[in-house]
């Protein structure tokens, strides 16, 4: 350990009790340099794309690994490639849109041309290089990648376990979040930038739903018998049970709140397989939103809407209405969050120099498996993140 990372460990020491957060690691911009060593470039896997957003030959998804940009391109096998969006040469970064179609892209500084499976095609003046110069030295950098239904998941790490081990038993309502078979199509995208540090989005929970969002009011979604299970990382799937919706007379189109080819005694799935990204599907909505930290204080969240490959033009268009506006940024049933996290990282220098999670907190409850509207679930996360950073607990 070296010295630098031995200070910034001292800056913190997490309360006797599990279940209390210091608010200084929502601000400090030493821990999140430490969270971005340990956590995004460290030995974990973060979801940076769907198949369903690259589906044809020559598809590109640019995406960040914390802040590491990357480059997700379809190979004209149907393969996939992941590798870091920056060019070989002097590092310059290669693509700078979010999603296209090329089979080569071209470094706009020396005009050194790739293929989209990151081989080195075309050099200008090459023949004044060194005399040991190969081209196939100095490919795009490639990036270990999986897939799990469809969601591609990277590791900046080689020496990562496999994606499995990280998914334990929360594999299952991943996969049923992403429609079963992973067999998806790319609706669309809504994209925000919540001003709040990635863990005030990522400590997301069943508490809130019911008295923060006004819709759950509404449609009757206040309460269920729904589990929250929580792997030991911490990665957590809350399968809830939504009733349907006994008023929707509130509504011009009441099909917003329907459910189609959907057993809503089966609930509702919001899953978190990564640090911070989730799964969600509510009613009859694929939804996957991949988050991106920007900065102790900022998050950039994109919602990705799906659709399954073998909906009909109708389902497709229930599926898109749903999509675009029930949930995201400006959803029905999602439209308070940014308000609440940019709140809360307004405040964090008043009251308490602590956080605290309660509902569902009591000797009697377990916390890898949970009710559908308590909080304990978190505390498993933040414990497996103190001992992942490296910071002490205070005896009690």
């Amino acid at each position: 350990m070296n010295a630098n990372t031995q200070f910034i460990q001292d800056l913190v020491t997490f309360p006797a009790k599990a279940n209390a957060v210091p608010k200084t690691l929502y601000e400090s911009a030493e821990i999140y340099q430490l969270e971005l060593e340990r956590l995004f470039y460290g030995p974990h896997w973060h979801p940076v794309a769907h198949t369903g957003e690259i589906r044809e030959s020559g598809d590109y998804k640019t995406f960040y690994i914390g802040e590491v940009p990357i480059l997700i391109t379809r190979l004209a096998d149907g393969g996939v490639g992941v590798f870091h969006n920056a060019c070989a040469h002097r590092g310059t970064m290669l693509v700078p849109e979010v999603r296209g179609n090329a089979a080569e892209f071209q470094c706009p500084y020396h005009r050194w041309l790739y293929d989209n499976g990151g081989n080195l095609r075309g050099v200008p003046g090459d023949d004044d290089f060194p005399e040991d110069f190969c081209k196939a030295d100095f490919g795009l950098r490639k990036i270990r990648f999986e897939i799990f239904a469809g969601l591609i998941f990277a590791t900046l790490d080689d020496n990562a376990a496999p994606l499995s081990e990280q998914l334990g038993e929360i594999a299952e309502p991943l996969r049923e979040s992403l429609g079963g078979d992973g067999r998806l199509k790319l609706l669309g995208y809504q994209k925000v930038m919540y001003n709040a540090n990635w863990k005030t989005y990522r400590d997301q929970d069943g508490y809130h739903p019911p008295l923060l969002h006004a819709a759950f009011k509404l449609l009757n979604w206040q309460g269920g018998k729904g589990v929250c299970t929580v792997a030991d990382n911490g990665l957590i799937a809350l399968v809830s049970q939504l009733a349907a919706a006994k008023n929707s007379d509130f509504l011009k189109d009441p099909s917003l709140v329907e459910f189609r080819g959907v057993d809503p005694s089966k609930g509702s799935y919001v899953v978190c397989p990564s640090l911070i990204s989730f799964g969600t599907k509510h009613l009859d909505m694929f939804n996957f939103r991949f988050g991106m930290p920007r900065g102790p204080f900022k998050t950039e969240v994109h919602w990705a809407y799906f659709c399954h490959e073998d909906d009909d033009e109708e389902m497709a268009n229930h599926r898109l209405r749903q999509s675009s506006n029930l949930l995201g940024p400006s959803g029905l049933v999602s439209l308070e969050d940014a308000a609440v996290f940019s709140r809360i990282q307004n405040a964090l220098k008043a009251g308490t120099e602590n956080a605290y999670f309660l509902k569902g907190v009591r000797k009697d409850k377990d916390p890898y498996k949970s009710g559908q509207n308590d909080e304990i679930a978190n505390i498993v996360w933040w414990e497996w993140y103190r001992k992942a950073m490296g910071f002490s607990r205070a005896a009690a």
